[in-house]
C-alpha cells in the first residue's frame, strides 16, 4: 500500500477560467518556466474530442532533494507527468487522471483530479497515491515523495491564482 496524496485549492474565478489556467497550453508553459526546474518542458499537448492530454517534464536538482532520496538516488531527478482532463459526468466541471514517473525510481504516482463549483468558488481537488517498490526503504520514500508532491501542488495552486489575477 502506498502513501496518500490529498490536496484542495480554491479559486475565486469561475470554472472555465480555472480550467484554462490549469490545462491551457500558454498557462502550462508559463508554470513550467516559473516552477519546472532544470530541463522543464511541455513534452506534448493534445486537445482531444472531449478535453486535453498533456505531458510535462520537470527536473529536480540533487541538492534540492530530501536526504532520504539522495541516499537512494544519486544525481538529479527527472519527473514525467501525464495529465488528462475531460468534462465531468454532470457537465458542470472537469475531471481527470494523472500519472507520474520519476526517472531511476521504481514506482509511480497516480492521481485523480476534479475541478468544479463549490458555493461560488472553483475548487480543484487532487487525490492520489505514491508507490515506491524498494524493499525496506519504499515506505519512507513514499512518505517523502507524497510530502514533496503536496508542496508542489500548493506552489502550482499559488501560481494559478496569480495567473488568474493577472489575466483579468
Amino acid at each position: 500500500m502506498g502513501s496518500r496524496i490529498e490536496h484542495r485549492a480554491e479559486f475565486s474565478a469561475d470554472v472555465a477560467a480555472v480550467y484554462a489556467a490549469v490545462s491551457g497550453e500558454d498557462a502550462l508553459r508559463a508554470r513550467l518556466e516559473r516552477l519546472g526546474g532544470h530541463g522543464a518542458e511541455l513534452v506534448s499537448y493534445t486537445p482531444t474530442a472531449d478535453g486535453v492530454r498533456f505531458e510535462l517534464r520537470q527536473g529536480i536538482s540533487a541538492d534540492k532533494l530530501p536526504q532520504a532520496v539522495r541516499t537512494l538516488h544519486k544525481g538529479d531527478l527527472m519527473v514525467s507527468r501525464t495529465q488528462t482532463w475531460r468534462p465531468s459526468k454532470d457537465g458542470t466541471g472537469h475531471q481527470g487522471d494523472a500519472t507520474v514517473a520519476v526517472g531511476g525510481v521504481p514506482g509511480e504516482i497516480v492521481a485523480r483530479t476534479a475541478l468544479g463549483d463549490a458555493g461560488g468558488k472553483t475548487v480543484l481537488r487532487t487525490s492520489g497515491e505514491v508507490t515506491v517498490r524498494i524493499p525496506l526503504f519504499g515506505g519512507k520514500l513514499e512518505n517523502v515523495i507524497a510530502e514533496q508532491v503536496t508542496k508542489l501542488l500548493e506552489r502550482e495552486a499559488e501560481f494559478t491564482a496569480k495567473w488568474l489575477t493577472e489575466a483579468n
